[in-house]
């Protein structure tokens, strides 16, 4: 049975990268409806899959946030993980559609779920902005770059992750890009510019290139709706798989489930420290003294 993926928003849901992809089950206006409707939503998910993840954006409203904690405080449910990487919302919709294309593999829902803290950092997230006055999400973002921003026609380039950086967009002029092939999606909010795919798309050799409608929280994220957000990412179900199966795996203490990495995403359960593992294994392990009573 296949894990479910869902995001906070219909926007945030693209369309399938390959015919694999399973579609993305939204969980939309979870801050507006009544609490025993998401309640339900959530519930039929569990249901029909088993296990259940949900990603949404840092730009998403704190009441939605809340929302997803007390749905599965009600629940008192461990097969429900709650997922809000350091990406913007562009990034956060990538993501999920990598995790979609997963979970039509042999892969288990700790697995699935560890997979998006290693795949988050293989994406190259970034945006050209008209201004970055409003802009306090990345940190590279000083003083002097707002007083810049105010220039007449100025636009700034701004990868937001992996590695947070800012640019003057010019044509001779692009951020540093991934090292490896990646496809690039672009999604155009009310910023007339072509550098993202003539300047930055060329500088980052990509292997392809898709558009899509901008997020509605990418306003938010990026202080400004004068934004082109972009997202370079590995496209292929092979190389993801890859990639999730060659870490190792180890299984959580605490629920049981096989995981990557030193959390679980489900209970949130952190391996215990090794003097803890140790003073464990002697006391599972036998004596001497009995073995040689047995013997």
């Amino acid at each position: 049975m296949p894990t479910a993926i869902a995001v906070t928003g219909a926007d945030l849901a693209l369309p399938p990268q390959d015919e694999r992809t399973l579609p993305a089950a939204v969980l939309a206006d979870l801050d507006r409806q009544p609490l025993d409707r998401s309640l339900a939503a959530v519930q039929t998910l569990l249901d029909q899959y088993g296990h259940l993840i949900v990603l949404y954006s840092r730009a998403a409203p704190t009441a939605v946030e809340q929302r997803l904690h007390t749905i599965r405080s009600l629940l008192e449910s461990d097969r429900i993980a709650l997922f809000r990487p350091d990406l913007p919302p562009l990034g956060v919709a990538v993501l999920a559609r990598q995790l979609r294309q997963l979970a039509s593999c042999d892969l288990g829902p700790g697995v699935l779920a560890s997979a998006g803290r290693l795949l988050t950092h293989y994406i190259h997230a970034g945006a050209l902005l008209g201004s970055v006055a409003r802009l306090d999400r990345v940190p590279v973002v000083g003083l002097k770059s707002h007083a810049r921003s105010w220039v007449p026609g100025a636009q700034f380039g701004v990868l937001a992750h992996p590695q947070p950086q800012l640019v003057r967009a010019t044509p001779e002029t692009v951020l540093p890009g991934p090292e490896f092939g990646t496809w690039l999606l672009v999604a155009r909010g009310q910023l007339q510019s072509d550098w993202v795919t003539d300047a930055l798309a060329p500088a980052w050799k990509v292997q392809g290139l898709r558009e899509t409608t901008l997020p509605a929280e990418s306003a938010d994220w990026w202080g400004t709706g004068k934004a082109i957000e972009f997202c370079a990412y590995l496209p292929d179900l092979s190389v993801l798989y890859q990639l999730v199966a060659s870490v190792r795996q180890s299984v959580c203490h605490w629920c049981g489930i096989d995981v990557i990495g030193d959390r679980c995403v489900f209970c949130s359960a952190t391996p215990p420290p090794a003097s803890e593992l140790t003073a464990r294994s002697a006391r599972s392990a036998p004596s001497t003294r009995a073995l040689t009573a047995g013997g």
